[in-house]
């Protein structure tokens, strides 16, 4: 069975990617780890435990930075709500997340299962570029990184060329692409179009189950933000796309 190491900035498409992973019977998710983004990193945390209750799954949750590199942070609360989650009041967790430092979990996971462990991540890289920095040798051992990030060969979501996962951390982009770690981009360009959710996507997803209605709900200030942005009524999900 496939090791998974997810860390996230958890907005709502990375909640929609969550639960893509936390569901699916052949991987192992051992861990999530997650960052500042879409959301500072508490608020991510706490989406991220919502997420995996949710699931009804015991998945731990460890906290990682709280602020980029080098760089002030920029978050995308305008697209996915103050809350990161569509505001709908949808963010209750009942569980804590770990005390371990999230750096310090994927250096022991990794270092205990050398040659195993795949990591995808669906925020900025910071946690993964500390954790390169502190033992490069170490993180060497990753089987595989899968990232969202870049905008392919397409437009960027956040300036004509830029994705937002590396245009808030774009110093710790540069870190991975360095470290000799077999790695998979997945840009925006492949994101959009087909890869989208439209009116009878969405509404077939919220009446699925409390699962597919949580997923709906959590998109609604993305698709607000879309419309107003393009007139289409449709849900980019990213992350989701790159699980």
């Amino acid at each position: 069975m496939r090791k998974l190491i997810i860390d996230t900035d958890t907005g709502s498409d990375d909640a929609v990617a969550l639960m893509l992973a936390l569901l699916e019977e052949s991987v192992e998710v051992l861990g999530i780890t997650t960052v500042c983004g879409n959301v500072p990193q508490m608020l991510a945390t706490k989406n991220a435990l919502m997420t995996v209750e949710l699931c009804s799954k015991e998945v731990p949750v460890y906290p990682g930075a709280d602020r980029p590199l080098f760089r002030d942070l920029v978050t995308a609360v305008r697209v996915h709500g103050d809350d990161g989650m569509g505001d709908c009041d949808l963010i209750h967790p009942t569980r804590a997340a770990e005390k371990t430092h999230a750096v310090n979990y994927i250096l022991d996971t990794v270092r205990q299962y050398p040659g195993e462990i795949e990591i995808v991540t669906l925020g900025p890289l910071t946690n993964v570029a500390l954790a390169i920095l502190q033992d490069r040798e170490a993180m060497k051992g990753v089987k595989h990184i899968y990232t969202m990030g870049t905008s392919g060969f397409g437009p960027g979501n956040t300036t004509p060329v830029a994705s937002f996962n590396v245009y808030v951390d774009a110093d710790s982009f540069r870190v991975l692409l360095g470290a000799g770690i077999p790695l998979t981009i997945i840009g925006f360009d492949q994101c959009i179009g087909e890869s989208a959710l439209h009116k009878e996507d969405l509404e077939k997803l919220a009446s699925l189950n409390r699962l597919g209605k949580f997923a709906a709900d959590c998109n609604r200030t993305l698709l607000q933000y879309n419309l107003q942005r393009t007139g289409e009524y449709m849900v980019d999900l990213p992350d989701a796309v790159a699980m």
